[in-house]
């Protein structure tokens, strides 16, 4: 299994464009005011009232990774510290093959299958990936949040499959935002980018209520490309909120360093 790959599709490739901090009650959706806009703005608000209010983040989950050629299973540390950092570990029968760690400032991570490791900032990811990343789109991700602030662009609203959804396009990129209706929580992101062939989804099809916030139970990834699909589920096993983290990351010896052009 290409455990880097694993990585790209978990982590960095949600730029191809349970919960952070809430938004400030006092910021307004900068949306033109007519009747869809109000539609708009009310289901945004609803969103972000959600409860949110952690320091740090601590799941143990099972995934499962699928493309074209092959399938494999394999558990997955996930943790978070606020606005901080996050580290994901990759592990394969206990032994751990692939991790990660990411802050405002810098992506690292390696592999052990290739003895190779990328050290960098979001920038060349970008480049690489055709449009822009940053900490926050992964964090929010990983939690059940958009990967934009949605109080940053205008949207078009319309209600479809019990769903209301929230849909833009910018820069030849197209990204839609559905919401269920009970609780306004995010059921399904899109961004796709039509000219280069190239989708991205992350369905949501449970969430867990805990005292601090509303966390998936799982989220559902399907990254396709001109080269092929990817599909990769999470099953959030167990988290716990507020502990006293470490996040130990050393690339081994003799590990070769990769660059990303």
């Amino acid at each position: 299994m290409k455990y880097w790959y694993f990585i790209l599709s978990v982590v960095f490739l949600t730029s191809c464009k349970s919960k952070a901090v809430l938004v400030d009650s006092n910021s307004k959706p900068t949306v033109t005011i007519d009747e869809n806009a109000i539609s708009s703005q009310k289901i945004i608000e609803n969103h972000y009232n959600n409860k949110s209010d952690f320091s740090t983040l601590y799941i143990r989950s099972s995934a499962k990774y699928r493309d074209e050629k092959q399938s494999q299973n394999v558990s997955a540390e996930i943790k978070i510290k606020n606005g901080e950092k996050i580290l994901v570990s990759i592990r394969f029968l206990g032994i751990t093959m692939a991790k990660a760690l990411i802050t405002p400032n810098e992506v690292k991570y390696y592999e052990k299958l290739n003895g190779t490791y990328f050290e960098g900032d979001y920038a060349s990811l970008s480049e690489w990936l055709g449009t822009d990343l940053d900490f926050n789109k992964i964090q929010n991700m990983l939690v059940g949040k958009p990967i934009d602030d949605l109080t940053q662009q205008n949207y078009v609203y319309e209600l479809t499959d019990k769903f209301y959804k929230l849909s833009t396009v910018k820069d030849k990129t197209e990204k839609a935002f559905s919401f269920e209706s009970k609780n306004y929580l995010l059921k399904k992101q899109e961004i796709s980018q039509p000219e280069k062939d190239r989708t991205f989804t992350v369905n949501y099809p449970n969430f867990q209520d805990f005292a601090s916030a509303i966390l998936p139970a799982n989220l559902q990834i399907n990254a396709m490309q001109k080269k092929g699909k990817t599909e990769i589920s999470i099953d959030y096993n167990s988290v716990t909120f507020n502990e006293d983290l470490s996040f130990p990351y050393s690339v081994p010896d003799g590990y070769d360093r990769i660059f990303i052009n």
